[in-house]
């Protein structure tokens, strides 16, 4: 559904003042602010079709055994508008992630609001990072992310950052940002450790099997230490990427009970807890 204009304006504020409240863009990021602030899962859905892209006439756990329990949750950024985190809670969502960065120069605006209601609410909740590996290292990034929201702390609420990496467009150097197989490998392993260095925890990667295939030659030894956040709007998870045996978190839909996009953990509560306690 397109935006209305009066919408797009007022985005278009946002993300103005968002950007001036973190500085100015480094010189090699010579682009408009309408190409930095991405929402999770959009590229997914541009490449890949929407799938069962609502949660109606899906059954409860889609694709999952009964035996299987799921936990609900939810992922979202400024995108959601304002939010009533209170309603969230009642309607049962028990974990969120929420948008923090992007780059090395963009901090989504409704960022603090929403961790911190969240948090008031007592839903788990942790911060992502939406990744540009055609304007900055994976170091570069994690350590932005860190600074700007992406931490950890061991309170029982707090799960570890998301690293959000997904399709490239024309302008940001394709599908793959411009890089390799082995340097998007690279890129990611970057990040991943400087994230951990800045915060002692992995953090959970969300993609798209058909991204990972395409973009790293579905390679990468990250199943023995980083959580698999992966997107699927379907009926089924499907086949997974790489050497990840299971998914750690699904999101399955665009639109459902809750804002944003609809996920599932792949467990109880008590799981989810565990990932945020570490």
């Amino acid at each position: 559904m397109e935006m209305p204009f009066r919408s797009w304006i007022s985005v278009a504020i946002a993300v103005g003042v968002a950007a001036l409240i973190a500085g100015p863009f480094p010189t090699a990021q010579a682009e408009s602010l309408a190409t930095v602030d991405h929402q999770m899962g959009a590229s997914i859905r541009a490449h890949e079709g929407v799938g069962e892209d609502t949660a109606e006439g899906v059954e409860e756990f889609p694709g999952i055994a009964p035996a299987a329990v799921q936990t609900p949750g939810l992922d979202v950024s400024h995108w959601e508008g304002t939010i009533d985190w209170a309603t969230v809670g009642l309607l049962g969502a028990r974990f969120a992630y929420i948008k923090a960065t992007e780059g090395t120069a963009y901090r989504d605006p409704s960022f603090s609001t929403n961790y911190l209601q969240a948090y008031s609410q007592g839903i788990i909740r942790g911060a992502y990072h939406y990744a540009r590996p055609d304007n900055s290292g994976g170091a570069a990034q994690a350590d932005y992310f860190a600074t700007h929201g992406g931490g950890w702390s061991a309170d029982g609420l707090t799960l570890p950052g998301a690293l959000d990496i997904e399709w490239g467009s024309a302008t940001q150097g394709g599908d793959c940002y411009g890089l390799s197989q082995s340097a998007m490998v690279a890129w990611i392993r970057a990040f991943s450790m400087e994230y951990r260095a800045r915060t002692t925890r992995w953090p959970v990667i969300y993609t798209s099997t058909r991204w990972w295939t395409e973009c790293t030659g579905n390679r990468g030894a990250f199943s023995s230490t980083n959580p698999l956040w992966v997107a699927r709007r379907s009926s089924t998870v499907g086949v997974l990427p790489y050497n990840w045996s299971y998914q750690t978190i699904w999101q399955y839909a665009f639109s459902g009970t809750f804002p944003g996009d609809q996920d599932r953990f792949n467990g109880d509560y008590s799981r989810v807890r565990a990932l945020a306690l570490g």
